[in-house]
């Protein structure tokens, strides 16, 4: 995260570390200091081209990172070398479809997980909603109440 105080929630919720990427440009540094230079399996890639190469470098030997986001644009140079060296796979992971939607319900209710909701607007408010993202000040899901 860029803040303190997100990472800290995160701690709060039960995450062993955290990283602030601004204090870390480089933070996959931190990533293999703290797993003892192996690396982590796995790597949920949110900002796309511009943190990609992090990720690589903060995954091990045969990891796998979920690309699931785009925030840093759409286009950028691969390090295929790296890539095939470290012999990593990357998946390009939709959001899915109905069924996906309706196993992933049935596992909610199943776990009994809930998801950190930061706020919750009116359908009417959907523009504030979308700023509050765009700015970066939410911690968790932005929800939109479509109650009339």
């Amino acid at each position: 995260s860029s803040s303190e105080e997100k990472l800290a929630r995160a701690a709060a919720l039960g995450a062993d570390y955290g990283i602030n990427y601004r204090q870390h440009p480089e933070w996959s540094k931190q990533v293999l200091e703290i797993t003892g230079g192996r690396g982590v399996d796995h790597v949920i890639e949110v900002g796309g081209p511009g943190t990609l190469t992090q990720s690589m470098r903060s995954a091990r030997v045969g990891g796998h990172i979920a690309l699931i986001g785009a925030l840093t644009g759409v286009a950028d140079v691969v390090p295929t070398v790296e890539l095939m060296l470290r012999q990593q796979r990357v998946s390009g992971i939709g959001v899915g479809n109905r069924q996906h939607q309706i196993a992933l319900v049935r596992a909610i209710e199943a776990t009994g997980i809930r998801p950190v909701i930061d706020r919750s607007f009116a359908l009417r408010d959907m523009a504030d909603a979308f700023r509050l993202q765009q700015a970066g000040g939410h911690f968790g899901k932005i929800g939109l109440d479509y109650a009339l």
